[in-house]
């Protein structure tokens, strides 16, 4: 089979319709159409149905997903194996939020280093989406996210919670702050912020990035909501300060992997996951 008709039929899948699919895959929304016929054909079963709110897939399109899925990663793990160094046995990809790679996913790559010498590791940064799609597609084993979606055939479980302070580079400039830079820790976060501080207006400066945001106030100055993992140090030092009387937010840290999958690296590195959560979640 085709393995373009396979990543497209699992972008659709990801996406949950075909106008996304097409704009992801960089190609015409007939042309996806076009290939997803060509598979329900191939095949002899319905996949997908489609509808107001997108295209869902149907009890043929879900036996199908967990095939499509192997069916790609067969061929990455292909081109994985023939490049792998010699003295590994077998290879792993973790993507993950850039805030979970600071201070966080490190110490599990130093944790598989002494738990998996053997097993090869592909550390990428990716925006939930990004991530998301790759799980779908089989190329991510494991993705590290705030705010996860629910998929066929993947398992969405929580790591630990941040605590996100209301932090600024100078308590002069008091609250509301004209020099507030809103992060984009997703829709949870969005709603929290609304709810506990309606007198705020628009914010002027929105940044995608939790470290973007920090150099920001490091540099210019400002305030903002972060981890208290990621400014604990930069408030102990003195560069930054907790704003009095402010609410503190929640925001889960998740992982997603495979439901259906008897990889033994893969299963060392969940649990090295959830013992290094663990212990995070005792600093908090």
């Amino acid at each position: 089979m085709d393995t373009e008709l396979a990543r497209t039929f699992l972008m659709v899948a990801a996406t949950g319709n075909f106008v996304a699919a097409a704009s992801r895959l960089h190609v015409t929304q007939s042309t996806v159409s076009a290939r997803i016929h060509t598979l329900e054909t191939a095949l002899g079963a319905r996949l997908f149905q489609r509808g107001r709110n997108g295209a869902e897939l149907t009890p043929s399109g879900k036996r199908f997903l967990r095939h499509a899925k192997n069916l790609v990663r067969t061929v990455e793990q292909a081109h994985h194996d023939v490049g792998l160094p010699q003295g590994f046995h077998d290879v792993l990809t973790l993507s993950g939020r850039i805030a979970l790679w600071e201070g966080f996913l490190p110490h599990w790559v130093a944790w598989m280093r002494e738990a998996a010498p053997d097993v090869s590791l592909r550390l990428e940064i990716g925006f939930e989406a990004d991530i998301m799609q790759g799980l779908i597609e089989g190329t991510v084993d494991i993705g590290v996210m705030y705010t996860p979606t629910s998929r066929p055939g993947l398992v969405v479980e929580p790591l630990f919670d941040e605590t996100l302070l209301l932090v600024t580079s100078d308590l002069a400039r008091g609250w509301p702050d004209p020099g507030y830079i809103h992060i984009d820790w997703g829709p949870e976060f969005h709603a929290q912020f609304s709810d506990h501080h309606p007198e705020t207006g628009p914010p002027a400066l929105v940044a995608n990035i939790g470290w973007l945001g920090v150099q920001q106030l490091l540099t210019y100055g400002g305030s903002g909501y972060f981890p208290q993992r990621l400014v604990r140090h930069h408030i102990e030092a003195g560069r930054l300060w907790r704003v009095p009387h402010t609410p503190q937010f929640k925001l889960t840290a998740w992982m997603v992997f495979p439901r259906d999958s008897d990889n033994a690296p893969l299963k060392r590195a969940l649990d090295g996951l959830r013992t290094l959560a663990r212990e995070e979640q005792g600093r908090s």
